[in-house]
């Protein structure tokens, strides 16, 4: 299988929308799609995909203003954790509060309560549970390519000081994933550009005393 990750930049947060896409079949996924509906739509058309699938990392409001618009226009199932009930029952009022156009919310169709695999067409996900940054934050691994939302950032990491968050968890969380991906596998953050975890361990502040954590354990 071939995989290619494309990706477009959307909404006043900057936010890494994602189209995931087996080049053999046309068939693909979308992860995270955020404020700019129009313009993943144009992605997907651009590429002649025929999307089978959302997938969300987390539900903040700069990650699905789209999903509710693909989902009626593809008959797309919508798959986000079960934690995150909590933060997309406020996408509206939190786009009030951020003076935003509130967009509707969107009804998930499955909701994720454990690691199993996903599978789409031949595409199949591997995932884990990282919260911190929210309470249901996912992590979802394709081949080499790794979707870690908000919880890791090229230089940086998730925030902890919006409702649900927690720093003790999104720690945990950041040990989880430098223990369980391959350091050269591309991690596509929610926002700012791609990295790899062989960098982070060695660049991100955020790592650094975490890395010398796991290697006092050794």
């Amino acid at each position: 299988m071939s995989i290619q990750v494309h990706s477009v930049i959307t909404g006043p947060f900057q936010e890494n929308s994602y189209l995931i896409m087996d080049t053999i079949t046309n068939e693909g996924v979308c992860v995270d799609p955020g404020d700019d509906a129009p313009a993943i739509i144009s992605m997907i058309n651009n590429y002649d995909c025929t999307p089978l699938a959302i997938l969300n990392t987390h539900a903040h409001l700069d990650h699905i203003g789209a999903v509710a618009t693909l989902k009626k226009m593809w008959d797309l199932p919508f798959y986000l954790h079960k934690n995150e009930s909590m933060v997309l029952d406020t996408y509206e009022e939190t786009c009030r509060f951020f003076n935003m156009t509130t967009g509707e919310t969107p009804k998930v169709d499955f909701w994720i309560d454990d690691e199993e695999p996903l599978i789409f067409g031949n595409m199949t996900f591997t995932l884990f549970f990282t919260p911190g940054h929210t309470p249901g934050g996912t992590t979802y691994i394709i081949e080499d390519h790794v979707f870690v939302g908000d919880t890791l950032f090229k230089g940086s990491i998730g925030r902890t000081d919006l409702p649900g968050g927690n720093w003790e968890i999104l720690n945990k969380s950041l040990l989880k994933m430098m223990e369980t991906i391959s350091p050269d596998f591309k991690l596509h953050s929610g926002h700012g550009p791609d990295t790899t975890m062989k960098m982070e361990r060695i660049e991100n502040p955020f790592l650094i005393p975490l890395e010398k954590q796991l290697n006092s354990t050794i």
